[in-house]
């Protein structure tokens, strides 16, 4: 007989919960609704005006399985996913993929796929709302299949997400029909323009204030203003580290790249001068002599460069 969980044990798996996962001021601000409601319409050129109509369907207990989305909703048989994103990111077809696998499963619970009978499935929408510091196009369509390892003129199969800069000077269209996303943007940009002048407390301390005082996202902030605050810097403190760690990356690839052209180089050094010495009949022991001295490199390592250019000498005259 299995033990039922008391009040208390429940109450600390949802606060464990709870401390794995690190919402967004983006997911937070368009989990209501009528902002949803909002993006929709900007983002599909519609004019529906019933919120009611917009069934959330966001991954939300999937995080125990390390799957979780921003935001995903059903309307008119059509299954919507979107995702705000503050780094690029070429795996997002795949992404978007695992959690149409996940929210398919979920939707058609119950049904038999074994059965003769077809089980219809909502049509879906992929979309990632970009505002990283990284350069980046107004619109780009990434597909899946972009990431398979060889690639086919006709994928079987293909997943296609729109991504869309809402970066200032970008998708400024779709900003106006959605004044929520315009105003979460000058926020945002509020917020990196003062960290980078002021201890980053301070900084969302003033963005806050003056968005405040000034109509931008004001009931939001009133009524999540100390959750805002937090998740701001979380999310400025996640970007600056992905940031760093891109750069780091960066640094390390470079250094492998020079320290691979300078083996190339020595070695193309090295076949040049047994070449040359071969050409003008050195004999093998002296060429052996010279690579050891002016290279630095053992008597077996000669050996094996003498070999391999002599080998390539004669297949380069077959």
């Amino acid at each position: 007989m299995k033990k039922k969980k008391g009040k208390q044990e429940g109450a600390q798996g949802k606060k464990q919960a709870r401390k794995q996962y690190k919402d967004t001021i983006f997911r937070m601000l368009f989990c209501d609704r009528e902002h949803l409601l909002e993006l929709y319409n900007a983002v599909s050129g519609r004019n529906c005006e019933d919120p009611e109509l917009l069934e959330i369907v966001t991954l939300e207990n999937a995080i125990y399985m390390g799957v979780k989305n921003d935001l995903a909703f059903l309307v008119d048989f059509h299954l919507y996913l979107y995702e705000h994103q503050s780094t690029v990111n070429l795996n997002m077809p795949f992404r978007f993929l695992q959690y149409v696998t996940e929210e398919y499963g979920r939707l058609t619970a119950g049904e038999n796929i074994y059965g003769s009978r077809q089980v219809l499935l909502p049509a879906p929408h992929f979309v990632v709302f970009y505002n990283g510091k990284s350069p980046y196009p107004e619109r780009r369509v990434m597909r899946l299949s972009d990431a398979f390892r060889l690639q086919d003129s006709e994928p079987q199969l293909e997943l296609r997400a729109l991504i869309l800069n809402i970066n200032k000077g970008y998708n400024t269209e779709l900003k106006k029909h959605c004044r929520t996303l315009d105003e979460y943007m000058q926020y945002v940009d509020r917020v990196r323009g003062y960290a980078a002048a002021m201890p980053m407390e301070k900084a969302v301390d003033r963005a806050v204030d003056e968005c405040i005082d000034e109509g931008i996202l004001k009931n939001f902030l009133l009524a999540n203003k100390a959750e805002v605050k937090r998740m701001s810097i979380y999310e400025y403190d996640e970007e600056a580290a992905r940031q760093a760690i891109r750069i780091e990356e960066y640094a390390r690839g470079r250094a492998e790249g020079i320290e691979e052209g300078i083996e190339k180089g020595i070695e193309k050094g090295i076949e040049v001068l047994i070449l040359d010495n071969v050409e003008n009949g050195i004999k093998k022991e002296v060429i052996i002599a010279k690579l050891i001295k002016r290279f630095g490199i053992s008597e077996l390592q000669a050996e094996k460069y003498f070999e391999k250019s002599k080998l390539r000498t004669f297949q380069d005259c077959l």
